[in-house]
């Protein structure tokens, strides 16, 4: 059984570029809708992981390892909820940002390049994700985000790292780390430029060093 590990990823490298100050500033002077962008990705990263799990169905420890995140992943959907709830805002749709399609047309379309590429793309997701709480829970203007995005981080890192274990364990670590690097060069040139509208501001929106 691959279990959701402490850390086993701490020598891998994810990130290409560190998300910039212009971001971070952002996020501080629109917390509530980052907010409801925090929950909607926290939903969609549960629809990943089940994704996963019904696109292989034969690969059995693939589901005992994504299934308890799915439902951590869940978790974190309802504790945002909370927070938005005691502030009394509601959740609704909002605009995603390119992120996300520009990694998945990045996805190789035959196997086993895909699930390779799935897996890896899922894990920067959580890699970004995971960096940019970090920086809210050192520098949220808000007590309350400070606190709820310091209790997110152990989880989060553990979610990368499960996502590295997974793809390592079906393509070896060979092709993993080549194909991670090729991976996080899109990912960085999906969070290039500035932000236009700061409505636009997401979890996920523009915003790294150097872009």
């Amino acid at each position: 059984m691959t279990a959701l590990l402490e850390n086993p990823t701490a020598r891998v490298k994810w990130l290409a570029v560190p998300s910039s100050a212009a971001w971070l500033e952002a996020a501080n002077a629109r917390p509530d809708l980052l907010l409801i962008d925090h929950a909607h990705c926290e939903r969609k990263a549960a629809g990943v992981a089940l994704q996963l799990m019904f696109r292989y169905p034969s690969d059995a420890a693939l589901a005992e390892a994504l299934s308890p995140l799915a439902r951590e992943e869940l978790e974190h959907f309802e504790l945002v909820l909370q927070v938005l709830e005691r502030r009394g805002i509601a959740l609704r749709p909002l605009a995603a940002p390119a992120y996300g399609a520009s990694l998945a047309a990045a996805v190789r379309r035959q196997e086993p390049h895909r699930q390779l590429d799935a897996l890896l793309v899922a894990g920067l997701i959580e890699a970004r994700s995971h960096e940019r709480m970090a920086l809210l829970a050192a520098h949220a203007a808000d007590a309350e985000l400070l606190q709820l995005y310091g209790e997110l981080l152990a989880s989060e890192a553990r979610h990368f790292g499960l996502y590295w274990v997974l793809a390592e364990e079906r393509h070896g670590r060979e092709a993993t780390v080549a194909r991670l690097e090729q991976l996080a060069l899109v990912e960085r040139n999906a969070l290039g430029g500035e932000l236009a509208d700061p409505h636009g501001l997401r979890m996920h929106s523009v915003g790294v060093a150097g872009g």
